[in-house]
């Protein structure tokens, strides 16, 4: 038992010291090894004691984010598996939106499908595959994901993979497109997303970058979930993963993303 109490206790203790760090803009770093998480677990244990935190903030949890679900994200981090973080009820934006670059250190954008579920994905019923994962989704809409990554050396973002776990894997938000009701007429995998900067062609790429289907994540997201004893609800949104690589905004910039058969989605920062 005590073994489990301190375990506790460096879980309590990662979460308030990565907390503190956000509060007070220290850039990105390690969190001290005396009680930094030492597995997988531990890094989403302390994720869920920050999502606590900063509830009182930034609302409850109203979704995930599925980050380095495309080999572009992997490569530019160093890493071969997908990881799951927090989206905040109040850090939802619906386009088009301004966003305000005071409120970040760092502000990047992640070009996005994301997908609103209108049924339970409950851990009791896992595993899941993609026809069940599908009878769930209600809409699907063109996202960015709003990133804050104070700074991050991404030379050293693997050996630091579970302090970004810790960290909410830099999720600072979303800006969300029109839902699309009728998603299923639309082929995810083929669709192709495009990312204009201040009018600029800026990247692109396609939904099958992501993990082959966008759906692929979220039976990822489901059955991770499911292993932590934790589920998926009905409303929540969930972002797919990037299908360009980051890219960082400063203020005056516009970004658009159009998305083959989803729509659009724009933000300025001021």
């Amino acid at each position: 038992r005590g073994n489990d109490m301190s375990n506790q206790g460096r879980i309590q203790q990662a979460a308030r010291f990565v907390f503190e760090e956000r509060q007070t803009r220290n850039p990105f770093g390690p969190i001290p090894a005396t009680f930094a998480p030492r597995t997988i677990d531990e890094a989403y244990a302390a994720q869920d004691e920050l999502h606590k935190l900063l509830a009182d903030t930034y609302g409850p949890l109203a979704g995930y984010k599925i980050a380095l679900t495309t080999r572009a994200m992997q490569q530019m981090v160093g890493l071969n598996d997908p990881v799951a973080a927090g989206i905040l009820k109040k850090t939802i934006h619906h386009s088009p939106a301004t966003i305000p670059s005071a409120e970040f250190d760092h502000l990047g954008i992640e070009c996005e499908i994301a997908l609103q579920l209108g049924a339970d994905l409950s851990p009791d019923m896992a595993p899941y595959s993609r026809d069940r994962v599908a009878n769930a989704v209600s809409a699907a809409m063109v996202a960015f994901e709003l990133i804050d990554d104070r700074h991050a050396d991404y030379s050293t973002l693997a050996e630091q993979f579970l302090t970004s776990i810790v960290d909410n894997v830099f999720n600072a938000g979303i800006v969300l497109g029109t839902p699309q009701i009728d998603w299923q007429r639309v082929d995810l995998a083929a669709a192709r997303g495009e990312l204009s900067i201040n009018g600029e062609s800026a990247g692109e790429g396609h939904g099958s970058d992501v993990m082959g289907h966008p759906l692929e994540a979220l039976v990822w997201l489901a059955n991770t979930l499911a292993k932590q004893g934790k589920g998926l609800t009905r409303g929540m949104i969930v972002m797919t993963g990037s299908v360009v690589t980051t890219k960082f905004l400063k203020p005056g910039d516009s970004a658009m993303l159009m998305v083959d058969g989803l729509g659009e989605a724009k933000l300025k920062v001021s």
